[in-house]
């Protein structure tokens, strides 16, 4: 299941996706826009930052920006820097894998191959999107 903090992050993410001319968008716009608690959203607007997918501008007319465009920007790389592994379960993570402590050979493992076919699926749903596939724009 999504992490309120994934989702949150995904709709501010849209939400400045959405400004035109990459005008900085205040936290406290997003927050009210989206019904989001302010300072959950300070949080998760400072760690895309961190990450690189956010730019901010200080003092008047200040607020969060894209670095990159929408279309740059795939959902894949989004979930992981917010929710962390795309994987349901650790032995069929490509980019956090560990061998499960229960398992003797994931070869022979009833659950292995299952959670191959759902990992890949959601990734190819995720590396298909991008941020500009999620930005409705209003009539």
């Amino acid at each position: 299941m999504l992490s309120k903090k994934t989702k949150y992050g995904i709709k501010a993410l849209a939400f400045i996706a959405k400004q035109p001319g990459k005008i900085p968008v205040q936290a406290s716009e997003i927050a009210r826009s989206e019904n989001i608690s302010q300072k959950f959203l300070e949080s998760i607007l400072l760690e895309l930052r961190k990450s690189g997918f956010l730019g901010s501008k200080k003092g008047k007319g200040g607020g969060y920006y894209l670095i990159k465009e929408p279309e740059e920007i795939r959902m894949t790389a989004i979930i992981r820097v917010l929710e962390g592994p795309i994987s349901m379960v650790p032995c069929v993570s490509l980019n956090y894998y560990e061998k499960c402590e229960d398992c003797e050979s994931e070869e022979t493992c009833s659950v292995h191959a299952l959670m191959i076919q759902v990992r890949d699926s959601t990734l190819k749903v995720l590396g298909d999107n991008t941020l500009a596939d999620l930005v409705i724009e209003e009539e």
